[in-house]
């Protein structure tokens, strides 16, 4: 099993994701020499909030997508459940995307 897990978030980057436009890059997602750049997606001002997560590829693996698995109250409730992940956590999510 390749090394530690790491998860480098919230990040300020305007990396942008055309194929979503509700989404923004929270971080990047590594382990050994793999990483992934790790995107909620949201619909702004939706109540209830819903959220889904996008990971995209640094070595042209392409792109992997969750459905809306997060319902929160608010966007805020949102992130403050996205940022409960662990990088593991989060490796297990991509990992039963792949």
């Amino acid at each position: 099993m390749p090394g530690p897990y790491s998860f480098n978030g919230m990040t300020t980057s305007p990396l942008d994701l055309p194929d979503f436009p509700g989404a923004r890059h929270l971080g990047d997602l590594a382990r050994g020499e793999t990483a992934w750049r790790v995107y909620l997606e949201t619909h702004p001002g939706e109540q209830p909030a819903r959220g889904r997560i996008h990971f995209v590829s640094g070595t042209g693996a392409g792109t992997r997508s969750t459905g809306w698995i997060f319902v929160e109250p608010s966007d805020q409730d949102l992130l403050r459940r996205f940022q409960d992940f662990s990088a593991v956590e989060l490796w297990k999510l991509l990992e039963s995307l792949g």
